[in-house]
């Protein structure tokens, strides 16, 4: 199954959805640079999509867990050019990056909490597309595409 052949059809939604989903990421603990990372490394998927009751986006994060030590780098980059990421934990990524470099950080269990807020996030981003393209109508033709490409 080619993944991107319905994601491409659906490209100006997700631009409306980014748009409207900039405020959640603004209120979360993540910079807009860290969330435009997060969303690189997540591929959004169609789950049964042959069953119009039970056909979900979801959001698939295996590759999420690989860019979790970048999210720090972005902030320190970030920070350290004077520009703050828009997110709460923008300031304290920074801080957290430098304990880590000096190795006073919490590590491993700083990087579990963000790859959950992270997976959690995405899956509301995907659970708000869904629900976008279902109030545009376009919900159904784009779940039978998948259908069609398997």
């Amino acid at each position: 199954m080619s993944e991107s052949s319905w994601t491409d059809r659906i490209v100006g939604e997700r631009m409306t959805v980014d748009q409207e989903f900039s405020s959640r990421i603004q209120g979360s603990e993540f910079s807009n640079q860290q969330w435009s990372l997060i969303m690189t490394a997540t591929e959004f998927e169609i789950e049964h999509p042959g069953d119009p009751e039970r056909a979900q986006i979801v959001a698939n994060t295996d590759n999420v867990d690989q860019i979790i030590p970048e999210l720090e780098n972005v902030d320190a980059r970030m920070g350290a050019a004077g520009a703050g990421g828009s997110g709460s934990g923008s300031s304290s990524g920074l801080i957290d990056s430098i304990k880590g470099s000096l190795g006073l950080g919490g590590g491993g269990d700083d990087h579990a909490d963000q790859l959950a807020a992270a997976e959690r996030l995405t899956q509301e981003y995907a659970e708000e597309l869904q629900s976008h393209l279902e109030a545009k109508g376009r919900w159904d033709s784009v779940r039978e595409s998948v259908v069609d490409q398997e």
